[in-house]
């Protein structure tokens, strides 16, 4: 197969995910300022999972402007990333290196959000590499639009002028993102991740960065 251009996941692929402690340490405070009842860390996979629907269940309950908290939630979660990043705690991975081999049109596609993504690549000297980069604002409508929904993959596509792509992910949901956006996937499979839902059926599989100048 034949491919215009190569999409990345960015947490899990390019750098490490964000630690599940500090985010829930995030949403602790904006959970006690707005005074909802919900555990931090049901709100953290709710944000995590694009779960519209259970924060405005929650907001609601609670008499909360519901894009008054995403906003909330949204500055916190930035600013515990973007001290977690400044601070060492997630790196690069070492296959990076691999990326900047590639003769591609290349691009991210990344649940997280807009301002952490563009920190990420200025502070490991990527903002060169890719020509597009997608996120999610932590907004209702960002939210909607996380994977599995193709819109983010559709519109970096489009940017770059890409009739055929390879999606990069680490998840299921980037496989049925791509199956969604009807273009191939490569599912990262790293020793740290857990295994992915029984059932998805990726293009490829690979353990490291590596492999893709094999698929390619």
């Amino acid at each position: 197969m034949s491919y215009d251009a190569v999409l990345f996941d960015c947490d899990g692929v390019i750098v490490e995910m964000p630690d599940r402690a500090t985010m829930t340490d995030a949403m602790r405070r904006v959970q006690r300022r707005f005074e909802l009842s919900a555990p931090p860390e049901t709100v953290v996979a709710d944000f995590f999972k694009g779960n519209l629907s259970s924060i405005t269940e929650r907001c609601r309950e609670a008499g909360v402007e519901r894009d008054t908290f995403c906003t909330e939630a949204a500055r916190e979660g930035v600013r515990a990333q973007l001290s977690e990043i400044r601070s060492g705690v997630r790196s690069l991975y070492d296959d990076v290196a691999a990326i900047r081999e590639l003769d591609y049109s290349l691009g991210i596609v990344s649940d997280n959000h807009p301002r952490v993504l563009s920190f990420l690549l200025r502070r490991f000297d990527l903002t060169d590499l890719f020509e597009t980069v997608r996120g999610c604002p932590f907004t209702p409508s960002g939210l909607e639009r996380r994977k599995p929904d193709p819109h983010n993959v559709e519109t970096a596509m489009e940017a770059l002028d890409a009739e055929t792509a390879l999606y990069v992910g680490d998840r299921s949901v980037d496989v049925e993102a791509a199956d969604n956006a009807g273009i191939d996937s490569v599912l990262l499979r790293r020793e740290e991740h857990s295994d992915p839902e029984d059932g998805l059926s990726p293009t490829y599989e690979a353990s490291t960065l590596w492999q893709l100048h094999d698929v390619l």
